[in-house]
């Protein structure tokens, strides 16, 4: 049912859930971490190569995405946006959502649960 709901999504609605320039350049790890565990999320790291894909996933919880170098492709239940360095995704927990590294080389990132 969560799901459901997600899926109707405006993109107006996911580009909310999406926070252009979160954290300034260069992003540091540190940063993050503290500033997510202030919120009551984890924070690990995640390494993708170009072109790597990670599809239809689902969470019982919510969580947070912020691209360190590179650029991601994102799809919240159904609508996409372009994650940069710096940049903060917020993932509702029961929204549909993939991955897919569109940089030309690897693309490293931070996400985390609360």
């Amino acid at each position: 049912m969560i799901a459901s709901v997600w899926k109707r999504l405006t993109e107006t609605a996911v580009m909310r859930l999406l926070s252009k320039a979160k954290f300034a350049l260069p992003v540091m790890e540190v940063v993050v971490a503290d500033d997510w565990q202030r919120r009551g999320y984890s924070c690990e790291w995640f390494v993708d190569p170009p072109g790597r894909e990670w599809n239809n996933f689902v969470h019982t919880c919510n969580e947070l995405v912020t691209v360190v170098d590179g650029r991601l492709e994102m799809s919240i239940a159904g609508e996409r946006c372009v994650v940069e360095p710096g940049d903060e995704v917020y993932i509702p927990k029961g929204a549909i959502h993939s991955v897919k590294n569109i940089h030309h080389a690897t693309t490293r990132w931070l996400y985390g649960y609360d």
